[in-house]
This record gives structure tokens, C-alpha cells and sequence, in this order.
């Protein structure tokens, strides 16, 4: 409002120098009005003087030579924030305005389009908010170009945006715009580029995308759509590009497509799309991006594939493809990734590569001088770098001459039937980054060889039936950050180079026949967050310090002849030897005499022990009746705050301070003497224990009022040095407010001991009633609101800068009316200095299941993102109404995992809890699964917003439908 205010002033100021001075312009007046309306935190607009009279040599400003009237302004990225005011307007002769990549907040203005002159606006990459205007689009003059990406618009398409005729550029992806695509959409037939990616629009894509023939890209992925490709996309025959991913598009692919020319990028992954892959897609002549992964494709890949000379990438994973890899693939010799992974091919696995028929045989090969090693000089596929052909049925050797794929970064042929060694040829790969062969059938030993392909951060050879030692040459491999050897026959000992490679952070060898004890360089490796060597042989004692202090049971278990803290096996000691003397002496006297002397220093020796000890204790028990006469002192003078905290069974910090030694109670509501004494004494009862978790026990009892309170007692109070710090803290989380979070009524502090005194929620916990002993089946329409309370709660937390870290059921309460409120939140912020990550995913995420993966890498930022994560699986588990993880008699099932594969295989209504017995709304009940997949992403960046969750909610729910 102040801001408002001034720019008004400078309004009225400089609109009467406009009569005082003729020389002063249009130009000036609205740039400055504008300029009054921002925040320049760098100070990049300092030339702009409202004492000039020409703008042209301000920053950004790009004025006519003959009119020196400005035409274009080009403040991108220039850290500006504020709103965009209607000075602008008076720039009667602009035809670009670039405002991008700046903090600026607010609504659009309908006027600006209005401008006679515009034809280029710009504001993507900002923090506009609020509808697009139907006024907007409505008079857009001469418009080329409107690029309102990356902001947080919301609403409905305005059907306006057809008036544009002159439109040749139109961006309003990663928004939140909602609704149907309006069919005059198509009207702007000028159009050469429409991105609406990643938003929340749904429906069919209307008819009539054919009208538009200078069509060159066409975005509309990350959306809701459903229905068919459209079936006149063929005429747009400038095509260039096409991506529809992410959607919920079915049926085949429209026949028209073969006629698109010029196409050079088709992306169509993640929808259900069915059918097989036409033979036609080979007529695409111009084609180089071809992705139909994560579908219902069927049958074989078509031989017409190679006749795409100009492919580079082709993904057709996780559909239901099957047959040989046609060999005529070999013919696409500009190929850079091959994905076929997750499919039921079949046949040898690289036949395709190197068969005879293969364009291979057409390049000539020579000798190197002076060895044996053949290289091409110009061979097939030199340009691959990714070839993923995991998880099919492919079976044979890995060929010998497996080098010949010089450039390939990735190569992963997991979980088929591949057998044989290992060639060692496999070295030669001096790119490679990423090599996983598991899950085959490999056998003989690990070549020392591997150590060659000196780029490789993962080794992956898991579950094979690979024998003899692990060679020391793969320390060769310095850029190594996870090794994974686990189920197979190894033998030997773990080499101690493997301590070279300093950035390990997972290492699995579990399940093999591996001896010997542990290199001490072991310890070296200071990245580490998994190692595994259980069920070996493994002997001697596990080293200590750092990782080795917190790795669990599981990772060591099943090696007998292993000690240390952690099997809860002692190490027997190393003692020096002992004195021998020496049967055949020719001096007996002497000899007693020794050993009399020896006695006598081992009864000296401990006597003093023994004298030391006794002194000891007694003056500790001198001590402690000291302190419990002045305990007792001190709780005869104690106030009511004071009584409260003793009853939980803690003592006062001896400070010379009053206040310090007696406490200090702070309630937010101004309360004083809130505690009755009942109610403080009520807590020395086992009964008031409400529950335990990662920081402290939490109690019932009662204010004066009779009105209940939980108490949360912090069994973390040692970490917690500042009271200060504390106190910001507290008085941060008492400001907040909202019906889906827990209210923070008050805290009481000593340097030994803080409690947090919040609202009582009567209901009890989310996962009480999920898998309590007396849960009772919760109606669909019951576990919509709770999950939709807890979206907003988080997105509330979000909004004031507060990250949870701890989401998960027994933190979420509910309270007499089925609302959902958010718990726990806000202390491992104020833990975060005083911990370090490892002891955070260990004490905060103390539940299984619920832990966000970046928990486990040291390098990656820890975000409002964990929670998205913990939120996601939240989800699952109120609509399955199973826990994260459960624990079958020989198998782990992880939630997760077991509903995205229902989701592949077409059963996610299997998925719903079988208790409500078909008693829900499937379309309510499948987005929602599906939301928490996406919210349960293993990449943080795949992760919605909370605000944008609770939109998306907000969209799923079907008010027609009262099922109960």
C-alpha cells in the first residue's frame, strides 16, 4: 500500500514536470512511475534518472534511431520484485517487453496487450499468480510472440486467446492452469510453436490441430489429457516436434503420422497408449528422437526402424514388446541411446550389433602397431553412449569385441539370462560411467581387467554366479561411488585398495564366500552410507569410528567369527606374552625370589585399584546427598512451571540465576499459573504417556480451566546450547495457525530441559487408525479429507518456511471430527546445526519407509521435497491401509513398489484397501494413487509443490459422489 502510494506521488510529480518541460516524454514518465513499483536489490537500474529526458541510454531500454522513442525493454534476470505497474503503459511506440527470470509477484493486467505496437511479451520465470484475464487476450493487436512460463497462473484457458490471429509463439507451460483445452484453440492457424506442458489441463484434445499448417512444435505433456492422439495431426505437415508425454492418451497411434515429413522429435512416453508400433514409423524419414516408452505397446519392433538414418535416441522401455530387436537397427549409425528395457525380448543379446548382415561388416578394421588390439576406423554405433536393455529375456554371451562400442557412457544389460565370463575386453570401455550386468547367469571371475574402464562410478554385478577373488585392480576406477558384487561365489579377502576409492558411498558384497578380516583402509572411506558384507565369512573385529559407529546389524550379520559393539560378539584381547622362566635355572633361590617379586607388585598394583575405587564411591555418594538436600530446597520454593517439569522426572540447571535455575514458562495466550498441581503430579503416572518418538515422550494433563494439553518432554535437550535460538524457534511455531496443523500453546525452558506444551487432538493418530489394535475401516470418503488435510497443513508449513523432516502416520492426528492435523513439526530445524544428516535420517526419520532417498547422499540439498516424499507414501498407505513396509515370512514388501506395479500391470484398483469392498469412486481413487507415486519420486525434482498437490486434490475430488 505504501509502495502504491509512492509511485502514485511520483505519478502526480512527474505528470506536472510533463507541462513544465516539453522535452520530457511519454518514455521517461512510464518507466519511472514503473520502476517506482519494484525492489532493485543489485541496483541494475540505477541509470534510469528521473531527471533525464531521453531513456535511451538506460539499462535494458532499446529506443527507435529516428524517433528515439523506446521500442524495446529488456530486463531479463535482473533479480527485480514487485509488480508490474501500469507505468508501461505509456510506452506508446513498444513492440518488446522481456520482463523473464525476475521475483515479480501479482496479477496480469488485461491491458497490456493493448498496446497499438506489442508484438513481443515475456514474463515468464516469475511468481505471477491469479487468472489469465479474458480481457488479456482480447484486443492483442499485433502479438507475435506471449510467453507466460514457469509462474503460478491458475484457471481455466480463456477462449479469448483465439483472437490472436497474428500469434506465432505461444508459452504458458508449468502453471497450474486447469480445465479443457477450448476447441477455437485451433483458430490461430499462424501458430508455429504452442507449449502448454505441465499443468493440470484435462479432458480430449479437440479436433482441429490439423488447421495448423506452420505448426513447427507442439508441447501438451504433463497434463491430465485422456482420449486419442488426434487423428489430423498428419496435416500439419511442418511438424517438427511433437511431445504428449505424461498424460493419459489411449489407443493407437493415428495413421496420419506418416506423413509428418519433417518431424524430428516424437515423445509420447507415459501414456497408455496400445496397439503395435506401425510399420510406418520408418517412413518418418527425418526422425532422431523417438520415445514411446511407459505404454501398452505390444508385438515385435518393426524392420522398417532402420531406415531411420538420422535417430539418435530411441526409448521404447516399459511397454510389452516382444520378438528379436530387429538387426536393420544397426543400420541407424547415428544412434547415441538404444532403451528397450523392461519389455519380453528375446533372442541373443547383441546379434543385432554384430551379426554379419550388420552394417559392421562394411568398415574397415586395422592393427594397431605394435599389438594384437583390433581398432575400427570407422565402425558401427561409434557415437552410443547409452544402451539400457535390462529387464527383458534376451539370453547368449557378451561378445568379445564388446569394445567396439568405444564412446558408450551407460551399459546395462541386468536382470535377463545372459551366461558365460565376463569378457575381458570390457576394460577397453574407457567412457563407460554406469555398468550393470546383475541378475544373469555370468560365471567364472571378475577380469582384472575391469580396472581399465577407468571412468566407472557404478559397478553393478549382483546376483550372478561369479567366483574367485575381487581383483585390486578396480581401485584403478577412482571416480567409483557404488559397488555392488552381493550374491554370487566370491572368495578371498576384500582387497585393501578398495580403500583408494574415496568416493564410495555404497558398497554391497553380501552373500558370498569372502574371508579374512577387514582392511584397515576400510576406514578411509568417509562417504560411506551402505555397506554390506552379512552372511560371509568375514572374521576379526569391525573397525570404528565414523560410518562403522551407526552401521546396522543387518549389514554385518552372518559372519560367526566377526566381533565388535555392533554383533554384540567382544574381541578377544591382544595381551603381551608372558614371562617364561626357565625350568633348567641353576639359580632355584633366585628364581622364587622373582616370583615373589612379582606377586608383590600384581598385590601393590591392586591394592591401589581397589583403595582408588572405594575413595571414589565414596565421595560420589557424599555428592549425591549433597545434591538431593539442595533438590529437595529447591522444590520446596519451586512455582508451579518448576513442579510441572520435576514431575516428568528432571532437574534444574545449577545456575547462580533465579530465573535460570527455576525456568521459564512462556504461554502464547498470556496465561499464568496454568498448571494445576493434580495435573503436574498426573504425569509421574506411566498412564499420561501419550507416546514416544524421535525427540521426546509426549504426556496428557491438564491447565487450570480443566481444558487438556499434550506435553511434549524433548529427550534431545543435551543438543540444544542456545536458548535464545530455542526461543525464536518457539516463537515462530506459536504464530502459526491453521485448522490441519497442531497449535503450539506454549514451551518452558532450562538449559536441562524443554518442554513444548501443545493442543490436545482427542482423536489419536492417523496410524492408530490405519493398524491400531482397535482400528475401525475408515469410509473413502474419510480418507480423502485426511489426505487432503495433511496436503494443506504441509502446504501451510511450506508457505512459512518450515520443512517437517518427519512426516509420517504416527505424526499425523485426527482429531473428534475426522480432521487431519499435521504434528511434529519444526524441531529438526532447530536440531540441524547440532546434527549432522546421518543422525537426522536415523532419529527423525526413525520410521521405515517414509524417508526421502536423498537422505542418503551428502551432496544433494535436503527440501521442502523430503516431505513431498513422505506425503506421497502417506498417500499410499491411507488408501491401501498398508504399512510402508511390511515384513512377509521370507520377503520385505515395500508399498511403493507394489502399487506402481499394479499400476504398470493394470490392476491399481487391487490397490485400494479391500476393506471398503469396491465401496469407493474410481475416478477419485486412481488419480489419487497415482499422485502419490509422483509425489513418492526418487528424483526430488519430479516432486510437485504442496500447494500444487492440494490444487490437484482439490481438481481429483468428485463432490456428486457421498460414499460412505
Amino acid at each position: 500500500m505504501f509502495k502504491d502510494a509512492i509511485s502514485l506521488s511520483f505519478f502526480l510529480f512527474l505528470a506536472v514536470s510533463v507541462t513544465a518541460d516539453p522535452t520530457f516524454n511519454d518514455d521517461v514518465l512510464g518507466l519511472i512511475v514503473f520502476k517506482a513499483g519494484l525492489d532493485d536489490p543489485f541496483s541494475k537500474l540505477a541509470s534510469w534518472n528521473a531527471e533525464d529526458t531521453d531513456p535511451c541510454n538506460w539499462v535494458g531500454c532499446i529506443c527507435d534511431p529516428v524517433t528515439n522513442r523506446v521500442t524495446e525493454l529488456r530486463l531479463d534476470a535482473f533479480s527485480l520484485s514487485g509488480h508490474i505497474g501500469r507505468g508501461l503503459l505509456r510506452l506508446q511506440f513498444l513492440h518488446t517487453l522481456i520482463l523473464s527470470n525476475n521475483n515479480l509477484t501479482g496479477t496480469l493486467n488485461p491491458e497490456f496487450p493493448h498496446l497499438a505496437s506489442l508484438q513481443v511479451i515475456d514474463f515468464s520465470g516469475n511468481h505471477l499468480s491469479g487468472r489469465i484475464p479474458d480481457g488479456f487476450f482480447e484486443q492483442c493487436g499485433s502479438l507475435r510472440s506471449v510467453s507466460l512460463a514457469n509462474n503460478k497462473l491458475t484457471g481455466a484457458l480463456p477462449v479469448s486467446v483465439s483472437y490472436c490471429s497474428t500469434l506465432n509463439h505461444l508459452n504458458l507451460s508449468s502453471n497450474q492452469l486447469s480445465g479443457r483445452l477450448p476447441r477455437d484453440i485451433w483458430f490461430l492457424i499462424t501458430l508455429k510453436s504452442l507449449d502448454f506442458s505441465d499443468n493440470l489441463l484435462q479432458g480430449q484434445i479437440p479436433d482441429g490441430l490439423g488447421a495448423l499448417y506452420d505448426l513447427h512444435l507442439i508441447n501438451l505433456s504433463s497434463n491430465w489429457f485422456s482420449g486419442d492422439v488426434p487423428s489430423d495431426i498428419g496435416r500439419c505437415s511442418s511438424l517438427k516436434s511433437i511431445d504428449f508425454s505424461d498424460n493419459y492418451l489411449s489407443g493407437n497411434l493415428p495413421e496420419s503420422m506418416k506423413t509428418l515429413g519433417s518431424c524430428s522429435s516424437i515423445r509420447l512416453q507415459g501414456n497408455s497408449l496400445t496397439g503395435e508400433i506401425p510399420d510406418w514409423i520408418g517412413d518418418i524419414a527425418t526422425l532422431e528422437t523417438l520415445d514411446l516408452s511407459a505404454n501398452n505397446f505390444s508385438g515385435n519392433v518393426p524392420f522398417s526402424l532402420g531406415n531411420l538414418e538420422f535417430l539418435k535416441q530411441v526409448n521404447l522401455s516399459t511397454n510389452m514388446l516382444t520378438g528379436e530387436l530387429p538387426h536393420t537397427i544397426s543400420n541407424c549409425s547415428n544412434l547415441i541411446s538404444i532403451d528397450v528395457s523392461k519389455n519380453s525380448f528375446t533372442g541373443d543379446v547383441l546379434k543385432w550389433i554384430f551379426s554379419e548382415s550388420s552394417s559392421l561388416s562394411r568398415f574397415t578394421l586395422h592393427k594397431r602397431s605394435g599389438n594384437d588390439t583390433i581398432l575400427p576406423i570407422v565402425g558401427f554405433l561409434q557415437g552410443l553412449r547409452v544402451l539400457d536393455l535390462s529387464s527383458n529375456a534376451f539370453s547368449g554371451e557378451l561378445p568379445s569385441n564388446i569394445w567396439i562400442l568405444t564412446s558408450l557412457v551407460q551399459l546395462n544389460l541386468s536382470t535377463n539370462s545372459l551366461f558365460g565370463s565376463i569378457p575381458t575386453a570390457i576394460g577397453e570401455l574407457k567412457l563407460a560411467e554406469i555398468l550393470d550386468l546383475s541378475s544373469n547367469l555370468f560365471n567364472g571371475t571378475i577380469p582384472s581387467a575391469i580396472g581399465g574402464a577407468v571412468s566407472l562410478k557404478e559397478l553393478n554385478l549382483q546376483r550372478n554366479r561369479l567366483s574367485g577373488q575381487i581383483p585390486a585392480h578396480v581401485s584403478n576406477c577412482s571416480a567409483l561411488n557404488t559397488i555392488d558384487l552381493s550374491e554370487n561365489e566370491l572368495s578371498g579377502g576384500i582387497p585393501g585398495s578398495i580403500g583408494s576409492l574415496s568416493n564410495l558411498e555404497y558398497i554391497d558384497l553380501s552373500r558370498n564366500n569372502l574371508s579374512g578380516s577387514l582392511p584397515k583402509e576400510i576406514e578411509k572411506l568417509s562417504h560411506l552410507t551402505t555397506f554390506n558384507i552379512s552372511h560371509n565369512k568375514i572374521t576379526g573385529e569391525l573397525p570404528a569410528g565414523g560410518f562403522f559407529n551407526t552401521i546396522p546389524l543387518s549389514a554385518v550379520t552372518g559372519n560367526p567369527s566377526l566381533c565388535g559393539s555392533v554383533v554384540n560378539r567382544s574381541c578377544l584381547s591382544v595381551h603381551p606374552k608372558p614371562i617364561v622362566l626357565n625350568p633348567n635355572s641353576s639359580n632355584p633361590t633366585n628364581d622364587h625370589a622373582f616370583s615373589g617379586q612379582i606377586r608383590k607388585n600384581v598385590l601393590s598394583i591392586s591394592a591401589l585399584i581397589a583403595i582408588g575405587a572405594a575413595a571414589f564411591i565414596a565421595i560420589g555418594v557424599v555428592v549425591v546427598t549433597l545434591l538431593n538436600v539442595h533438590a529437595k530446597s529447591t522444590v520446596a520454593r519451586h512455582d508451579t512451571a518448576a513442579t510441572l517439569a520435576l514431575s516428568i522426572g528432571e532437574t534444574f540447571s545449577c545456575s547462580p540465576s533465579k530465573d535460570q535455575e527455576f525456568g521459564k514458562l512462556v504461554m502464547f495466550s498470556g496465561e499464568a499459573d496454568v498448571f494445576d498441581t493434580t495435573g503436574a503430579d498426573a504425569l509421574l503416572n506411566k498412564d499420561c504417556e501419550l507416546g514416544r518418538g524421535g525427540f521426546g515422550v509426549v504426556y496428557k494433563t491438564n491447565l487450570q480451566d480443566g481444558r487438556p494439553v499434550a506435553v511434549k518432554k524433548l529427550t534431545v535437550s543435551g543438543l540444544i546450547k542456545s536458548q535464545e535460538e530455542f526461543e525464536r524457534e518457539m516463537r515462530k511455531l506459536g504464530k502459526l495457525r491453521h485448522m490441519n496443523v497442531v497449535e503450539l500453546k506454549g514451551y518452558y525452558w532450562t538449559q536441562s530441559l524443554q518442554l513444548l506444551i501443545n493442543d490436545f487432538v482427542s482423536g489419536g493418530s492417523l496410524y492408530r487408525h490405519l493398524h491400531g489394535d482397535e482400528s475401525v475401516c475408515l469410509t473413502w470418503r474419510q480418507r480423502f479429507s485426511i489426505i487432503i488435510g495433511i496436503a494443506r497443513g504441509l502446504a501451510y508449513l511450506h508457505g512459512n518456511n518450515i520443512t517437517h523432516y518427519n512426516l509420517k502416520a504416527t505424526n499425523v492426528l485426527i482429531n473428534a471430527t475426522g480432521e487431519a492435523k499435521v504434528s511434529d513439526f519444526g524441531l529438526a530445524r532447530l536440531l540441524a546445526s547440532a546434527l549432522d544428516r546421518c543422525v537426522l535420517s536415523g532419529k527423525v526419520q526413525s520410521a521405515l519407509g517414509y524417508t526421502a532417498p536423498e537422505f542418503a547422499c551428502r551432496t544433494v540439498k535436503i527440501t521442502d521435497k523430503c516431505d513431498v516424499y513422505g506425503f506421497g507414501i502417506l498417500v499410499l498407505e491411507v488408501v491401501t491401509g498398508k504399512r510402508p513396509v511390511e515384513y512377509a515370512e521370507d520377503d520385505v514388501v515395500v508399498l511403493c513398489e507394489t502399487v506402481r506395479e499394479g499400476l504398470e500391470e493394470g490392476r491399481v484398483e487391487e490397490c485400494v484397501d479391500g476393506r471398503l469392498r469396491g465401496n469407493f469412486p474410481t475416478e477419485e481413487a486412481i488419480p489419487v494413487i497415482k499422485l502419490g507415486l509422483v509425489c513418492g519420486s526418487q528424483v526430488p525434482s519430479n516432486r510437485p509443490e504442496m500447494e500444487e498437490v492440494v490444487k490437484i486434490l482439490e481438481l481429483i475430488q468428485c463432490p456428486s459422489h457421498d460414499l460412505e
